[in-house]
């Protein structure tokens, strides 16, 4: 099949690039550019730079900084530390207490911050080092990390959510709203894997008998209620329809950098060094979305999702048959690629199709979300076990790697369960009309 021969001849392009280590947004767009004019015609290489303009001048983009900003004051300003202390405590007499609570913090910081690696950073630099000083087994530590983390990009705001939206022309608020049911999904399957691990094995994570005190968990609370009440206003104002995606992160951004100044948490060089990481992150999700727009021009060009659409649905096998095979696939693609880069080369590839046997975008926009997720933990090129051997000294990758592979199956898990119950990601946008 000439479409498959085309997308095979893309990805071995990209992967080519990678091993001179050239940026992924680069990547895609010399490849964009060289492939228009070689297979279509050197004057449309004029043509995809003005569509990559108007793609990328979008009003609705502006969420992405406006969001971005969110998350990078909260982690420079040392808020996402308490959510931890306050998970820890309130699941301190759970099997592998300590790691639920990572989890649970990581749930929480999701809801204001936009990036699985910042998401595992923030939370892996105060929660690794506090459960291996508490006897904890390092692979468990790491492992609970850094499946936590992914929760970041699940949980609403989530830059990849805004990425589909703007390529997929998807309502980006109700993505949003989409992945609050799957994420707490997410994130107590997680949970059910660390209980059943230590049951299993009990000397991997020591009990704590003591009882934390009525006013431990009060106090634990009010230490991390600013990061909540942003993190439902936020929510809150886009469910109800009070703001618009856009202005629900300029309320965001506005309530972090005030609630961090009130603390006393946002000297001068940490606001700038949250601005600098902004700038730099916004950046980078620009050039992506504009070499993912010259990508997919050629693709187009050439006819591989008309193609690859018209091959799936003529398949005479169950639709869901097809939904198994794209994520296996998907599976295999996220050990090579990063998750960004995913969502740009496939969305465009299989959207059609996924569409033509009947299921919801939003809903595959969730699952995409779900194995971009998983991308992020499975080597060689976990973004996350790669951030959590920087944040934490002297560990030893080995134990974040195969501390971090077991919580590949109850992600696996959770994307089984939305192909079986789709209104877990639909229940809600119905809802919200």
């Amino acid at each position: 099949m000439e479409a498959v021969l085309w997308f095979l001849s893309f990805v071995g392009a990209l992967t080519l690039l990678m091993a001179f280590r050239v940026p992924v947004a680069v990547r895609m767009g010399l490849i964009g550019m060289a492939g228009t004019a070689a297979f279509v015609s050197t004057g449309a290489v004029s043509q995809i730079a003005s569509i990559a303009y108007s793609q990328s001048s979008s009003f609705i983009l502006v969420v992405v900084p406006l969001f971005i900003l969110m998350g990078e004051v909260i982690a420079v300003s040392g808020l996402g530390t308490a959510l931890f202390r306050a998970a820890s405590i309130w699941t301190r007499r759970l099997p592998g207490g300590l790691a639920v609570g990572t989890v649970g913090a990581c749930a929480g910081f999701a809801s204001v911050c936009r990036s699985s690696p910042v998401t595992a950073a923030t939370i892996g630099a105060v929660s690794v080092p506090e459960m291996i000083r508490n006897g904890y087994s390092k692979k468990l530590a790491f492992g609970a990390t850094a499946a936590g983390g992914t929760l970041g990009i699940l949980i609403p705001p989530s830059v990849p959510m805004i990425l589909y939206g703007v390529i997929t022309e998807t309502s980006i608020g109700k993505l949003f709203i989409a992945g609050i049911l799957p994420g707490l999904m997410m994130a107590l399957l997680l949970c059910a894997t660390i209980v059943i691990q230590v049951l299993i094995k009990p000397e991997i994570a020591p009990r704590v008998l003591q009882r934390p005190s009525f006013k431990e968990r009060m106090g634990s609370l009010g230490q991390a209620s600013p990061i909540v009440l942003i993190a439902i206003a936020v929510i809150a104002s886009i469910y109800t329809g009070v703001a618009t995606p856009t202005e629900a992160g300029a309320v965001g951004a506005a309530a972090a950098i005030v609630t961090a100044v009130a603390m006393r948490r946002l000297s001068m060089s940490r606001f700038f060094a949250a601005l600098d990481g902004t700038v730099r992150t916004t950046a980078m999700f620009m050039l992506l979305l504009i070499g993912g727009l010259f990508s997919s021009f050629v693709l187009t060009r050439l006819g591989v999702p008309q193609e690859m659409s018209t091959f799936l649905t003529s398949l005479d096998v169950a639709p869901w048959v097809i939904i198994v095979v794209i994520n296996i696939f998907l599976l295999i693609l996220g050990m090579f690629l990063d998750p960004l880069s995913i969502l740009v080369i496939v969305v465009p590839i299989f959207l059609k199709a996924v569409v033509a046997l009947g299921y919801d975008p939003i809903w595959f926009g969730i699952m995409i979300t779900i194995q971009i997720e998983i991308a992020a933990i499975t080597p060689p090129l976990g973004f996350n076990l790669f951030v959590l051997r920087k944040v934490v000294p002297n560990s030893d990758f080995s134990d974040i790697v195969n501390g971090s592979l077991v919580f590949v199956i109850p992600l696996l898990v959770g994307i089984a369960l939305l192909m079986i119950f789709p209104d877990i990601a639909l229940l809600l946008p119905r809802l919200a009309g």
